[in-house]
């Protein structure tokens, strides 16, 4: 298919992917609600079986529902990597009802990421049309970590010649060529209880022991090295007249490369308590490795490259915080390019919006890059 013939369709497909974009919204999918992550699930699959004559295999990891789609034959694929589930609860429709107006349309998860799904399913339906090999795999549960569907994304990832993540762009439409690694902890302190007037003495104070530790961890962090290690969430104490003899708080770390996270682990697994008489667990891990430059590089200038040929604005990349299920398929060393899907701005914030021109653009480019991969592929083998 010659490029510019592609763009040309995606664009006359725009009131599709606008009405599948629509109906994918509307059906409300928070992460930890297992029934509505089924819904949509449903939707997703029935929308992906029209575009691409085939029914999804149903994959259900600890009540969370993930769908792939294997098209073509061959040794050599891309994976396309998505998911559908988003972090706003059931009922916001309500009040983030579906918009279009003034070239963006809304609605809760459209950015993040139900329009980038309906692009993926485009660009496969296109690619495969070609002959392309291609998996798409939508998963359910990423929001929260991806906790069910890690080794899925990962043996996906491992068989295929790259992995084209549709999350949506950073900002002005910039592909994700970078994210830091992610990992979350926990520090639990036990105290002793006591009388806060009359004895507190006889007591030892987990909320004075968390203290302590939450200005060690907060110590972490490196600038220079991007590191960040923030305590966030606190709980400490039951009563206002007793020592505490509980406490907690969570710890969140970014980190651009693997020595990073592995030393941020070994310090907070190194932790020890100051006050006598307290003890300390620390529980958690690293949750996401980082997708470094060399994994997307490649990718990114074939992308560059293929956008001119297409007569499509010039591409930006840019090095972003936020982990994705990206970082897992980078991790298990196939070339990883993110930020494919759509552009616009707001994720997890009441402005979330999408540019609609920019719908079909990006999708022909996910199908040209598709093809592209795959074109040197046997060489390459």
């Amino acid at each position: 298919m010659d490029g510019r013939s592609l763009v040309r369709d995606m664009r006359a497909a725009l009131p599709s992917l606008l009405a599948e974009i629509e109906t994918l919204v509307r059906a409300e999918s928070p992460s930890a609600d297992l029934a509505a992550v089924a819904r949509s699930a449903d939707v997703v699959a029935g929308i992906g079986a029209r575009r691409l004559g085939a029914a999804p295999d149903r994959i259900v990891l600890a009540g969370h529902t993930h769908l792939r789609w294997r098209l073509g034959d061959g040794p050599d694929r891309v994976l396309l990597l998505g998911h559908h589930d988003t972090v706003w609860p059931v009922g916001t429709l309500a009040t983030h009802p579906w918009t279009t107006a003034g070239g963006r349309l809304r609605g809760p998860g459209c950015f993040d990421m139900k329009a980038g799904v309906v692009m993926a399913l485009h660009a496969a339906a296109a690619a495969a049309g070609q002959g392309a090999a291609v998996t798409v795999l939508i998963t359910g549960d990423e929001e929260i970590g991806s906790p069910s569907s890690r080794s899925l994304i990962e043996q996906e990832a491992a068989g295929a010649r790259a992995a084209l993540v549709l999350e949506p762009s950073a900002g002005d439409g910039a592909l994700k060529t970078a994210r830091k690694g992610a990992g979350f902890y926990r520090v639990r302190v036990t105290g002793r209880a006591a009388h806060a007037g009359l004895e507190p003495q006889r007591g030892v104070n987990a909320a004075v022991e968390l203290a302590h530790q939450v200005l060690a961890v907060h110590q972490l962090g490196d600038p220079d090295l991007g590191t960040t290690v923030t305590p966030t969430a606190v709980s400490a104490g039951t009563t206002t007249n007793t020592v505490p003899a509980a406490a907690e708080f969570a710890v969140d770390v970014r980190v651009r490369d693997e020595a990073e996270q592995d030393r941020v682990a070994a310090a907070l697994a190194g932790l020890r308590p100051v006050l006598d008489g307290a003890r300390l667990v620390v529980e958690g891990g690293g949750n996401r490795p980082p997708l470094t430059t060399a994994a997307s590089s490649g990718l990114y200038a074939r992308a560059a490259a293929l956008a001119d040929r297409l007569g499509l604005p010039p591409l930006s990349g840019a090095a972003v915080g936020g982990a994705s299920d990206g970082n897992f398929t980078a991790g298990v060393g196939t070339p990883t390019l993110d930020g494919l899907g759509a552009v616009g701005g707001g994720a997890h914030a009441d402005d979330e919006h999408v540019l609609i021109d920019a719908l079909p653009d990006r999708a022909a480019l996910v199908t040209a890059l598709v093809l592209d991969v795959l074109s040197g592929a046997g060489s390459r083998r």
